[in-house]
């Protein structure tokens, strides 16, 4: 049995779990998860050439509620083994496939600071970053109803202020986090700041020095693969024109709502 991912491309640590193993050449089947059911999501984006991408067919929902305890993506299994959180699968992959040293450093201070930015990330780029996609697109597509433009704004002065903590404490004057060449800090970091992007808060227009950031990024990995890995994301509003079946509506609304407080 070979490895398995179970990913939903809309989710920021899926694909960057997706793009590592791509740009890695790493082979695995790709199992996809739908977030929302079949209703939401309205058709699945059309596979780019030589992309491996999600099979046609039915959810692979109930399989990753199987093989992940906490029943949510992204979830790995290879053969027996079976693991859940984004960080670990990514470490478990580059030490596996013995993936180039510079995403997870063997140098022990340089890998401290890879260690060190995934451990802030989570409470400043990720507290922040996926609420603006929550704000403009899912609260009002399962309430009915859009959110006062003051909480947008309360969300993106918490952003800016973790953007200008990003810039001035981990990336500097550096091409990337750690250095000259990427690592799984900027792969983490880049996934959660299209979020943003992806529903019309273009976060990189203001800050050249986070644009030049992103196009680095961008080439590290290859553009074809990230914009392809970011579809979905970036055609996020067309989610707007779907009609939601109501129990879904019901069961969901109060999860997001509950997510913003």
């Amino acid at each position: 049995m070979g490895l398995e991912l179970y990913l939903d491309l809309l989710s920021q640590p899926c694909r960057s779990i997706y793009i590592f193993a791509r740009s890695n050449n790493i082979p695995f089947e790709f199992k996809h998860v739908e977030l929302f059911k079949d209703s939401v999501l309205g058709k699945k984006p059309a596979a780019a050439s030589g992309a491996e991408q999600p099979r046609a067919g039915p959810s692979n929902s109930e399989g990753a509620g199987k093989v992940s305890l906490l029943k949510k993506v992204p979830a790995l299994k290879d053969g027996d083994f079976t693991l859940a959180e984004c960080t670990a699968i990514l470490l478990y992959l580059s030490r596996k496939y013995n993936t180039p040293d510079h995403w997870y450093p063997s140098d022990i201070q340089k890998r401290a600071r890879v260690d060190e930015y995934l451990s802030w990330h989570h409470a400043n780029i990720r507290a922040n970053a996926p609420k603006t996609m929550w704000i403009k697109v899912l609260i009002p597509l399962f309430t009915g109803q859009p959110l006062p433009s003051e909480k947008l704004q309360e969300v993106m002065e918490g952003l800016s202020t973790s953007l200008k903590q990003f810039e001035e404490r981990f990336l500097q004057d550096k091409a990337f986090i750690i250095g000259s060449e990427i690592s799984l800090a900027d792969l983490v970091a880049i996934v959660e700041l299209m979020q943003p992007v992806g529903v019309g808060c273009d976060i990189f227009e203001d800050r050249p020095r986070l644009r030049e950031w992103r196009r680095r990024v961008e080439d590290a990995v290859g553009k074809e693969l990230f914009f392809q890995a970011h579809e979905m994301i970036l055609n996020i509003k067309e989610l707007s024109n779907i009609q939601i079946d109501p129990q879904l509506k019901e069961q969901l609304a109060p999860v997001l709502m509950k997510m913003l407080k």
